[in-house]
């Protein structure tokens, strides 16, 4: 049985969440600041996933639903609590929420140059789509003085 525990993610828990990020050594992006996850929690309360152990967050998942797709973003454990299947809990009751909510369609942005998440993914059924670009440029409000250069 495992000691940790999944739950969705308050207001109280985005310090906690921010620092996971940083240990479990994600690049940081534009939107990763209190603010933007307290923007995220009050658009979708459900949007951010935990994984809680003895009261420390050891994993986190954000899976949000804008009514017409599931997509999955930072999914980060612990590097002390790797390979206990937190990753694989987290994406199962992020699916199941988003399944739940009407989503047909399931999507994940994963940095490429990351074996070890390519792997998950492939692993956890998802398919890396072809002839697909993603293009990105920030808010003009985001730090970019035309919102023209290279976001995370």
């Amino acid at each position: 049985m495992p000691d940790w525990t999944i739950r969705g993610a308050t207001h109280d828990d985005i310090v906690a969440m921010l620092a996971l990020w940083a240990a479990s050594g994600a690049a940081p992006s534009v939107s990763d600041t209190r603010e933007g996850l307290s923007r995220l929690l009050a658009r979708d309360a459900h949007a951010l996933l935990l994984a809680e152990s003895g009261g420390a967050v050891v994993g986190s998942l954000i899976a949000t639903w804008d009514g017409w797709r599931g997509g999955f973003y930072r999914l980060a454990v612990h590097p002390d609590r790797r390979r206990e299947g937190i990753a694989t809990a987290l994406l199962a009751e992020g699916e199941r929420r988003l399944e739940a909510r009407g989503a047909a369609r399931l999507t994940a942005i994963v940095i490429d140059d990351e074996p070890v998440a390519m792997q998950f993914w492939r692993a956890a059924g998802y398919q890396r789509q072809e002839h697909r670009a993603r293009f990105v440029r920030l808010a003009r409000g985001a730090g970019g003085r035309s919102g023209r250069h290279s976001p995370s």
